[in-house]
């Protein structure tokens, strides 16, 4: 019953909508008095819903019905109706000066309305079913390489050479032949985007899986990565490539003239970037496109990689193509139906009592970059005061500009909406970053609630010491005067940022 009657309150808001349209539009251009069209569109949606009524559109279930079927089963009571306002009606209508064509304009504006619902609703089901369950990995025990490393004989290793150029080039080979051990009976080539062909291989015979199926091609990429962690022994080296974003972006930025070349790297990265990405397309675009010719930054590569088990040992440049290899760490993470990398994205922050809160921000890194933060950390040398790494390539190039001018951060007025946050006070932060804290610090920072405005933009602190002196020293002034400290705090932070040009990082 409670389903019924949210179908008729619907079409109720539905009729409401093209009502109000078609007597707006008939009013301006006749000047007809509004009363009589709204005893028109009143009558004609009582009729409509009755029609409903009897024809049990409201009463069917629609949960494994398929798109022509709802599209008939809204056509069937606006052809009724179209009939009977017409042929039984139209006697009416003359008597209030009216044309039959308004109520014939009312009926096809709710018709077409109804089908635009129909349709969205279809569509959302569509994108929203990617029919790829999450892989399952299978835990397993240590596993040596079975395979006696043995070389190849002369003709085998004339057949790899062929096959080899067949695909790449006489450099590309060599760099492989010295690198990835081609020789070697130990080291299993496999050139097919289907990932599926690595399934044929079996369990821990090779101690090297070549893979030379371009990654911009490869249907299924965590998969592929999940099932070669399964095929290799413990510490087994795999070798993958992928055409880099950078090249794709320096190629057409050099192919055409300014401002021509960025407008036409604007609508590519969009077409190739931008829409695999967004929950409402992502399904139709790898239908269409089957995963082909996408692009992938070193950020992405390698966080899959990680994602997959895997951790990096060396990257190889040759011409446009980028040669990774790797060898398994360690189970793959668990695997989720599928990873989509929209522009908003939530972090987990530590709040006033301790308390965990998610915080909205726009997305600056590439996807994946959140399973090599480590590995930037070490690689940098760690993370700087603003809780980031120092010179971190996982920014994307307008992800430094939204940084920048704390555009990133614009979300996060919802979480000061919500109460999460004040205006002024110490930022939230990571568990990794407040575990930096001294203890008396940290505990006086789950006293207050964090704000958006932290001293860090009026001390500008260089080092750690700097940054906790800082902050104690506001919280130990909030303390005992919090409106006149964060009033006193709020007008020096906007001198600073109008005055001295201050940006974040």
């Amino acid at each position: 019953m409670k389903s019924v009657l949210q179908r008729i309150l619907t079409d109720i808001n539905i009729w409401v909508i093209s009502g109000l349209l078609c007597i707006l539009w008939r009013v301006a251009a006749d000047k007809a008095a509004i009363l009589v069209y709204v005893w028109l569109f009143l009558a004609m949606m009582v009729l409509w819903i009755l029609l409903g009524l009897i024809t049990g559109k409201y009463h069917r279930s629609y949960k494994r019905m398929w798109l022509w079927q709802e599209m008939l089963g809204m056509f069937v009571p606006a052809m009724i109706e179209f009939i009977v306002v017409f042929w039984v009606e139209r006697d009416m209508l003359a008597l209030f000066n009216l044309s039959p064509a308004v109520a014939g304009w009312m009926i096809a504006i709710v018709a077409m309305i109804n089908a635009l619902c129909i349709i969205a609703k279809h569509y959302w089901k569509y994108a929203q079913n990617m029919d790829v369950p999450a892989m399952e990995i299978e835990k397993r025990t240590k596993a040596k390489v079975l395979r006696r490393d043995e070389p190849r004989s002369e003709q085998s290793m004339e057949a790899i050479h062929q096959s080899v150029l067949s695909i790449t080039t006489e450099e590309d080979y060599q760099m492989l032949l010295e690198k990835a051990n081609l020789d070697s009976r130990q080291t299993k080539i496999v050139a097919n985007r289907d990932r599926f062909s690595f399934l044929q291989i079996p369990d821990y015979q090779y101690k090297t899986l070549v893979d030379l199926t371009l990654l911009n091609d490869a249907k299924g990429i965590n998969r592929r990565f999940c099932i070669v962690n399964q095929k290799l022994p413990d510490g087994g080296r795999y070798v993958c490539c992928y055409r880099p974003q950078e090249y794709m972006k320096q190629k057409i930025l050099n192919k055409y003239v300014k401002p021509v070349n960025w407008i036409v790297y604007f609508f590519y990265f969009w077409h190739k970037r931008v829409v695999p990405r967004l929950a409402l397309s992502s399904r139709l675009y790898y239908d269409l496109t089957k995963g082909r010719k996408r692009m992938l930054s070193k950020t992405e590569v390698f966080g899959r990689l990680y994602y997959c088990g895997f951790e990096v040992d060396e990257v190889v440049p040759m011409g446009h193509i980028e040669y990774v290899f790797a060898h398994r760490k360690m189970q793959p993470y668990p695997q989720e139906q599928i990873k989509l990398y929209g522009p908003l994205i939530k972090l987990p922050r530590i709040c006033k009592n301790g308390e965990i809160l998610f915080f909205y921000k726009f997305r600056t890194m590439h996807p994946y970059a959140e399973y090599i933060q480590d590995v930037v950390f070490d690689e940098r040398g760690g993370m700087d005061i603003a809780d980031k790494a120092k010179g971190d390539w996982r920014i994307s190039s307008w992800g430094r500009v939204m940084r920048k001018y704390w555009l990133d951060e614009l979300p996060m007025l919802f979480n000061w909406l919500k109460g999460d946050v004040k205006l002024v006070g110490v930022r939230p932060l990571s568990q990794a970053m407040f575990n930096k804290y001294p203890e008396e610090l940290q505990e006086k920072r789950i006293r207050c609630k964090p704000g958006l405005i932290p001293p860090f933009y009026i001390d500008h602190p260089e080092t750690f010491d700097e940054l906790f002196a800082s902050e104690e020293k506001y919280l130990d002034e909030y303390l005992k005067h919090p409106i006149a400290t964060d009033t006193k705090y709020f007008f020096k932070t906007m001198y600073s940022i109008l005055f001295t040009k201050m940006h974040s990082a």
